[in-house]
Formats: structure tokens, C-alpha cells, sequence
């Protein structure tokens, strides 16, 4: 069984891809070491989705019309995700892995990660118990996760007597942030809604502390992993907040497990583990567990995506997650503080 596993080698969230392919490797070499998926050994074929869609597209159309691939597990952004749909739809299951922004109905596409509505609503509530922020300013990226995400958080500031003073979406690969910074100043704003990724967060976040703003306005990030708070700084992550579905850093019997196996093999030169690696773990062995749900129904691949996963699934996961069947996986959710270069996981949220 041939896996495609799409992932950013390059381009604004590049940084995610060892990791990723480090996680999907060892997935599937736990899978063909139990009984394989439906009872077939399974083999990776990584493609690189990175920031230029079509040609992710174009190789994906190309394998499918030669019955090269049966499954595609994908960790990239929403642009991508939702040109993929477009693209793979009705023709092979595609298990979607990392954060989003919540919605995805398609048949026969599994989006298995925390959605924006699970991370921000609690993380905002806390943040304003704690710190009372009045003035938020909202800086992303311009495409579909991050609009998504200021919609609601426009909703759920209001709601928590905060008042949103600005908003600002930026290209990819934006490289100079100083008219973000001056309007942030402009605004006095005293909390930061982040919905940058990769690269493009490293830089912001780099500038924000270097312009004498870290300690002064707290930050909040839905997208922010080990690997980017590596290339931060320490000096640079004063009252950093991030929700999400992992961390390296939790204490979880199901996380421990995991970092175990995972540095036994690959040892101390690992790829940096986060949230946007473990999650193509995570995606290998749903699409395992969604396959041998599917030999014991015996469903046939022509009848149909439309009755995958309709039934709960048990499925290994690094976050203990778990699949209630009828799209609806259950993902828990953490509030993590930045110290340094570590994060320091606060609650369960």
C-alpha cells in the first residue's frame, strides 16, 4: 500500500518537514511491524507541498490516473489543503493532519487535528483572567486559515470585554515587519493575536522583541512550534502564549511513549519534535485504523469513500486523541507558556 506524504520541503513552513518525515517514517515501520494496513505492508512516497500548489496538484493527478498511490496524508497549509481537495476528492482517502480552521466535510478527507474554535476560545478566556489585555491587534498570514481564525477571534475578544484596535495580513515570506510594528504602537494594543506560520513567524517574532515589545504586550499563537520557538530566541519569547494539541514538553504517559520510541530511533540527532511533525504519526495510524475498519466491513474500494469512518476508531496517538466516528475526532487541547526555548505547558484547557 503506497502512501503519499505531502509536506513542506521548502518555502514558509519548510521548517516543518524533517520532523514530519521523521514522524511518518516511524509510523509506518510500527504499522508493518504489527500486521501492516488491512493486512498489506505500506510504503511512503513523500512530495513536496510547499507553498506552489499546482505542481503538488499536477504530480498528485499524474499518480492517481496510474493507480500509483492508494491514500494521501498531508500536513501543509489550508491553501493547500483546499486546492488538494479539489484536486484528489472521490478518488482515495486523504487524511488531513495538522491544525485548522475547522469545516472540512468533504467525503473521503479526515481532517484530524484541533480546530481554531477548540484552541482559541478557552486561550483567550485564560489570557484575560490572567492578564487582562484591552487592546488586541491581529497580525496572519493572507489566506483561508488565518482569516478564519480573526473572524472568531474578533467575536470571542468582544465577548471577553477586550476590543480588537487592528488587524494586518501579510504574503508569505514577508520579510520586513516595521509598518506592523508602527501600527501596533499606533494602536497601544497590549495583546497580539499571531496567525503566522513557519519562517514568517520566526521573523516577526525576532523583530517584535528586537523593537522592545516582548514585555510590554502578550502574544497568542495557535501555530507556533518547538522548531519555530528555536529560531526565536530566547531573548525574544517574554509572555508568549500558545494553544495547541501537543508539545514536546507534556508529561503524558501516550507523549513520553512516544518521544521514547521516537529517539530510540532516530537517537540524539532527531529532527526537533512539535505539534506539526507528530501529527503525520498521528495521520499513518488513523489511515492504518481507517483501513482495518474498512477490511472488516469489507468495504470495497468501489463502493464508495462516503461510508469511511463512520464508526468510531482506536488508533495510536502521540496526544490521545481519539476518533468518535462520524468525522468528529477528539483532540485535547494545552496552554503552554514560552520559556526561553522551551515551552512550559500550564493546563489542559
Amino acid at each position: 500500500m503506497t502512501i503519499a506524504l505531502c509536506v513542506p520541503l521548502g518555502g514558509s513552513a519548510g521548517l516543518w518537514g524533517p520532523c514530519a518525515l521523521a514522524s511518518a517514517k516511524l509510523a509506518v515501520e510500527e504499522v508493518n511491524d504489527a500486521s501492516g494496513m488491512a493486512g498489506r505492508p505500506c510504503r511512503l512516497l513523500t512530495i513536496n507541498a510547499g507553498d506552489d500548489a499546482r505542481e503538488l496538484e499536477s504530480a498528485l493527478e499524474a499518480l492517481i490516473e496510474d493507480d500509483a498511490i492508494d491514500a494521501l496524508v498531508g500536513m501543509h497549509t489550508s491553501a493547500v489543503r483546499l486546492d488538494l481537495v479539489k484536486a484528489v476528492a472521490g478518488q482515495l482517502p486523504f487524511i488531513y493532519t495538522p491544525l485548522y480552521e475547522g469545516g472540512e466535510r468533504t467525503p473521503g478527507v479526515f481532517a484530524i487535528g484541533e480546530t481554531t474554535a477548540r484552541q482559541l476560545q478557552p486561550a483567550i478566556h485564560w489570557l484575560h483572567s490572567e492578564h487582562r489585555p484591552k487592546r488586541w491587534f491581529f497580525v496572519g498570514n493572507d489566506y483561508v486559515w488565518p482569516h478564519a481564525t480573526h473572524r472568531l477571534a474578533h467575536r470571542l475578544v468582544n465577548e471577553a470585554g477586550g476590543q480588537v484596535v487592528g488587524e494586518c495580513v501579510v504574503p508569505f515570506g514577508t520579510g520586513d515587519y516595521s509598518e506592523v510594528l508602527d501600527a501596533i504602537r499606533k494602536q497601544s494594543a497590549d495583546a497580539l493575536l499571531l496567525s503566522l506560520i513557519g519562517q514568517d513567524t520566526i521573523d516577526f517574532n525576532r523583530a517584535f522583541g528586537e523593537a522592545g515589545l516582548a514585555d510590554r504586550v502578550v502574544r497568542l499563537s495557535c501555530a507556533l512550534g518547538e522548531n519555530e520557538l528555536l529560531g526565536i530566541g530566547a531573548r525574544n519569547t517574554a509572555l508568549l502564549y500558545v494553544a495547541s494539541g501537543y508539545f514536546a514538553s507534556l508529561q503524558t504517559d501516550a507523549n513520553l511513549a512516544f518521544k521514547e520510541r521516537y529517539r530510540g530511533r532516530y537517537g540524539a540527532r532527531a529532527p526537533t519534535l512539535d505539534t506539526f511533525g507528530q501529527s503525520t504519526y498521528e495521520g499513518v495510524h488513523f489511515l492504518a485504523a481507517l483501513a482495518d475498519d474498512a477490511q472488516r466491513r469489507r468495504l470495497s474500494r468501489d463502493a464508495g469513500l462516503a461510508q469511511l469512518g463512520l464508526t468510531p476508531l482506536s488508533y495510536r496517538s502521540a496526544r490521545g486523541a481519539a476518533y468518535a466516528g462520524g468525522r468528529v475526532n477528539h483532540v485535547p487541547i494545552y496552554l503552554a507558556r514560552a520559556e526561553g526555548h522551551h515551552f512550559e505547558v500550564i493546563s489542559r484547557i
